[in-house]
């Protein structure tokens, strides 16, 4: 850029002093200009000659160069030196432009590691990431990045995820919990086993998915790359008509009057405007979903996106945290504190996510010298002897198979009711929390002239009506297989317009098939699931439902955007081709034309990079 910049000023105060100077010697004056002219243009020719013998002629090159050098052939120096100044100009913008949009989508590759600490024995080695396998023990110190994905084996920090998620606040992570690669420890040692290799790695597939969202062309693109490939030859017979025909068969005026303006005709029609801020807007606009961490596959999506009409969810992992915890505790002739313990303990020795729910709750030591004896009862629960003492715990089934008299439980969600020694003392509700954005996301939805939220879940009638509800949904659907999601989104589909999207969120490990049939198939990234990377068109890094709203947002206004691009692009186009053709602009009006729609439409593509966190 640093080299354009010098050409173009060194061009343009030649230029200037050819034009200003009161030489007496014309030639002296020309040689100036033709000097000037090579500083700039030589480049623009030279690429016109190569793509000529490539048979790729009808391009802006091949155009500006016909159009200066046939100004010179007729006497008009100076404009032949503007036409290529002015252009050079325009090209610097956009270059500006398309440098800012990729930095913007290239800042996500510093989360790509330059190394990793491998630890052999006592032995530490660094090494390329690549070379590293599963199994492998690595050492990510204070202020390095994670190479790899794994677990942590030792120590304790907080993350930054910002590069992954687009959020600030650093994560806290201890012995056992799953690392992504591409997140930077702030402040402890860690110690990571590695789980996958690099190239199945987390920062793998997000670099992966970057780098090839531009090779996905809009409908918008596709038209103006088809539009450019017929419209260029058309403007160059019309200009040869243009310079022949009216003087040659007509009579009019003389030959230099109309080959004059076939020239301002062939700068007038040069389509770069077009070209470069069409791909631009789209470019940005994945660039600025990309910064709050919604990661946008190719424009074709995110222009699909804007014609969203129905938002159909799955539950679990998505509208809801996917973790279920204790919920209510309620005890009779007990304290809620000895309820909950002699529970934990019956279920102590199970591995079910509802054993886990009751030791997080619980959150102290199991003593397991207070368990004599534990029993499965299959459909029923867990007959157990803590303290000496017979401890049922299961579901209503259990209590009445048992002849105990209980007090149902009317809260949604997993009821395990609790006797000890045949007596009823209580029940504890397990259930699977709401996110806390979730809410909201509906409202945003709805907002945005969303036809309708639609929940699809597998969880019993009770369950996923209460949640659809609570987020005031417009349908839902419940006891439903993988199978039986997508015959339903099929159906749902069927409802939308002609025009109109149909877009299924879902968590990306169990909804694959969903996510491809979907219209737009969007996956709570979950910090970069690999089945959510893979299966989605859209993948919101941050795990936020919220933010399907905000991508529906930065859709609308990259389509806004390019919209008036083609609009204005075209409009001031056509009127100053017309007014060329008839002689009522000169080439120096059809250079300002030319480059400043450029500039602006460069300068208006750039707002689609503009996202608030």
């Amino acid at each position: 850029m640093k080299k354009t910049i010098i050409q173009i000023l060194t061009a343009f105060l030649l230029f200037i002093f050819a034009l200003l100077m009161p030489f007496e010697n014309i030639v002296i004056r020309n040689f100036l200009y033709i000097i000037s002219y090579l500083i700039v243009g030589a480049e623009i020719v030279w690429k016109a000659i190569k793509n000529i013998l490539k048979g790729d002629v009808f391009d802006e090159h091949f155009l500006m160069a016909i159009a200066t050098i046939g100004a010179f052939a007729i006497g008009e120096f100076p404009e032949a030196v503007a036409v290529m100044l002015f252009y050079q100009i325009g090209e610097l913008f956009q270059d500006y432009a398309v440098d800012k949009s990729r930095k913007s989508i290239s800042s996500l590759m510093d989360i790509r590691p330059d190394f990793a600490n491998v630890k052999h024995g006592s032995e530490i080695t660094k090494v390329n990431p690549e070379e590293v396998k599963i199994g492998d023990i690595i050492l990510v110190k204070p202020g390095e990045k994670v190479p790899l994905d794994g677990k942590i084996i030792d120590g304790t920090s907080m993350l930054d995820t910002s590069s992954l998620t687009g959020e600030s606040l650093p994560r806290e992570v201890k012995l056992g919990e799953e690392v992504l690669s591409g997140c930077i420890n702030l402040n402890g040692l860690l110690t990571i086993e590695v789980t996958k290799e690099f190239g199945e790695s987390t920062v793998s597939k997000i670099l992966d998915l970057v780098e090839n969202a531009s090779s996905k062309k809009s409908k918008s693109e596709n038209f103006i790359s088809k539009f450019a490939k017929y419209y260029t030859p058309a403007v160059v017979i019309i200009a040869v008509l243009l310079a022949f025909l009216p003087p040659l068969f007509f009579g009019w005026a003389t030959f230099v009057d109309w080959l004059y303006r076939a020239l301002t005709f062939l700068v007038v029609s040069c389509p770069c405007a077009l070209v470069i801020s069409i791909p631009l807007g789209f470019f940005g606009g994945i660039g600025g979903a990309s910064k709050v961490g919604i990661l946008v596959k190719g424009s074709n999506y995110l222009e699909a996106l804007a014609h969203t009409e129905m938002v159909v969810f799955d539950k679990t992992g998505t509208l809801t945290e996917g973790i279920f915890e204790v919920q209510t505790i309620e005890a009779k002739g007990i304290s809620k504190e000895d309820l909950l313990k002699y529970a934990v303990h019956a279920e102590s020795y199970s591995n079910h996510p509802i054993s886990l729910s009751l030791k997080k709750a619980y959150d102290k030591e199991i003593n397991s010298n207070l368990i004599t004896k534990t029993e499965e009862l299959s459909g029923l629960g867990i007959l157990a002897c803590v303290e000496g003492k017979d401890v049922l715990i299961g579901n209503e089934k259990l209590m009445q198979k048992k002849h105990i008299s209980y007090t149902k439980c009317n809260e949604i969600g997993t009821v395990l009711y609790v006797a000890i020694q045949g007596k009823f003392v209580g029940y504890i509700v397990i259930a699977d929390k709401i996110k806390p954005d979730a809410k909201q996301a509906i409202q945003n939805l709805k907002a945005r002239d969303i036809r309708k939220t639609i929940l699809l879940t597998g969880d019993k009638k009770v369950v996923g009506e209460s949640v659809a509800k609570d987020l005031a949904m417009d349908q839902v659907y419940t006891d439903l297989l993988p199978s039986d999601k997508a015959e339903k989104l099929e159906e749902i589909m069927k409802e939308k317009s002609s025009k109109g999207k149909v877009a299924f969120v879902g968590d990306g490990i169990n909804d694959a098939p969903v996510l491809a049939l979907a219209d737009i198939g969007i996956a709570m990234g979950g910090l970069g699931a690999d089945s959510a990377i893979e299966a989605a068109n859209i993948v919101i890094m941050t795990d936020e439902p919220s933010k399907i709203s905000k991508a529906i947002q930065i859709s609308k206004k990259t389509m806004r955007i390019v919209g008036q691009n083609i609009v204005f692009a075209i409009s001031v186009k056509i009127a100053v081709l017309l007014l060329s053709a008839f002689g009522l602009s000169t080439m120096w009006e059809a250079v300002f034309a030319d480059v400043g729609v450029s500039v602006l439409a460069v300068l208006n593509s750039l707002r689609a990079l503009r996202v608030k966190r």
